[in-house]
């Protein structure tokens, strides 16, 4: 009998402990990916191809690295796995977020392939970075561009119009949530979904 009525107690106290854990507040991205240097410059974050990809797109021109006049390009969008994993959670990105943009040009002519095109050489990668505290001038956000190089990257001007473009267009904040088609159902879901963000309206 007491056997029986200890396991019962266990298994109650378990099951409360793990609501505690499962209402406590999320640490998710509490702990910046991102490194700046002596000179105030992000490093370049040579481990980006291990995150969660999130989507690609050819040709697209929202981007600063954008022309429309030359050879379409494709991109490619990272983010570190702990931002993600709180996107699922809450549909918001924790503070000290990083999304990159690869950039690669598309070719068609090479191996066996006949038709369509396939990504390439590396032509730019670019940085967007959620620190509410280091960026408030810019409501928590901040761009960098990397070129087709490795070498600490300088905050893209406050001017510039990436910062108007995301905070007008981004579906969730300042990111284009709608894009990523296996996180609009859950921005939608949780209500944080800009529904005149979406591309037509």
């Amino acid at each position: 009998m007491w056997n029986r009525t200890a396991a019962i107690v266990t298994a109650l106290v378990t099951e409360a402990l793990l609501q505690l854990i499962a209402q406590a507040p999320s640490k998710a991205g509490s702990e910046p990916v991102y490194h700046f240097n002596a000179d105030n410059r992000l490093e370049f974050p040579a481990d980006y191809r291990e995150w969660v990809f999130l989507s690609a797109g050819k040709g697209m021109t929202y981007g600063p690295a954008g022309n429309p006049n030359g050879p379409a390009l494709f991109d490619n969008v990272f983010v570190n796995p702990a931002a993600y994993r709180e996107f699922l959670k809450t549909a918001q990105w924790p503070d000290h977020s990083m999304f990159v943009l690869e950039i690669r040009s598309a070719v068609t002519e090479g191996s066996i392939n006949h038709g369509g095109q396939f990504q390439k050489d590396l032509v730019a990668v670019e940085v967007e970075v959620k620190d509410k505290q280091r960026f408030a001038e810019t409501n928590g956000w901040a761009f960098f561009g990397f070129g087709d190089g490795r070498q600490p990257a300088a905050q893209v001007a406050k001017t510039q119009d990436c910062y108007s473009c995301h905070s007008l267009n981004g579906a969730v904040e300042q990111t284009f949530v709608q894009f990523y088609p296996t996180l609009i159902n859950v921005a939608k879901a949780h209500k944080t979904f800009r529904d005149d963000a979406v591309l037509g309206k």
